[in-house]
């Protein structure tokens, strides 16, 4: 069966380009020309990948994505001309999974496609499946992402959730930081050590980490 590939993009010559590179025996490519219209869109075609552009009038990609993220866990590939960390970390926070800047090759468009939706199939196969986890102080539901601490609810981004799941299903074990960001962000990241030193720094101030008599994440 053909993967579906939704674009969301204001700019109808540029869709078609990526269709021109995708339409395949692999891919079924969609299409929607405004933000709004690719969150309805997304109900219809049910998307195992979104190729999102960041800046679009009605509403931008980063937006965008943080409304699919509500939604659904469909791997993003963002789509940006934007290239510096604070945009990134921005797009990271959102809920992308991947860059793709702008100006792009075809093969590297391919390339990045591929490894999300491989990525995101070795990921549902060959890890065990979370329900939940639950011990005095933190409560995390894994199929509605709710974590409470305390009894009160926080909010994490989809990064952080993702981070979070991954040193659960891994507790007592060490991770290195080359596994984190591999796992968490893609091989193509795999240079970038601040980055997930970063997160757990998010991530520990969310669990209020060392506040409460509890240590979580230790660094090794």
């Amino acid at each position: 069966m053909k993967k579906r590939i939704l674009v969301i993009d204001d700019d109808p010559d540029f869709g078609k380009l990526i269709e021109v590179v995708l339409q395949s025996a692999e891919f079924h490519v969609h299409h929607a020309y405004s933000g709004i219209q690719g969150l309805k869109k997304v109900y219809d075609t049910r998307p195992n990948l979104i190729i999102l552009d960041a800046m679009m009038p009605d509403m931008d990609g980063f937006t965008v994505c943080m409304r699919l993220r509500e939604m659904i866990n469909t791997p993003i590939l963002m789509v940006t001309a934007l290239t510096n960390e604070k945009d990134m970390l921005r797009g990271f926070n959102s809920g992308v999974d991947d860059f793709l800047r702008k100006p792009f090759s075809s093969s590297e468009l391919k390339a990045r496609v591929n490894a999300l939706l491989r990525r995101t199939e070795n990921y549902s196969s060959e890890k065990p499946v979370l329900s939940s986890y639950k011990d005095p102080l933190l409560e995390i539901d894994f199929s509605t992402h709710l974590v409470k601490l305390g009894g009160k609810p926080i909010e994490l981004s989809s990064k952080e959730f993702d981070l979070l799941t991954m040193l659960v299903r891994e507790q007592g074990k060490i991770i290195s930081h080359f596994n984190l960001v591999r796992e968490i962000w893609g091989s193509s990241y795999i240079d970038t050590k601040p980055l997930a030193t970063l997160y757990i720094y998010y991530l520990r101030k969310k669990l209020q980490d060392g506040q409460h008599g509890h240590q979580y994440i230790r660094t090794i």
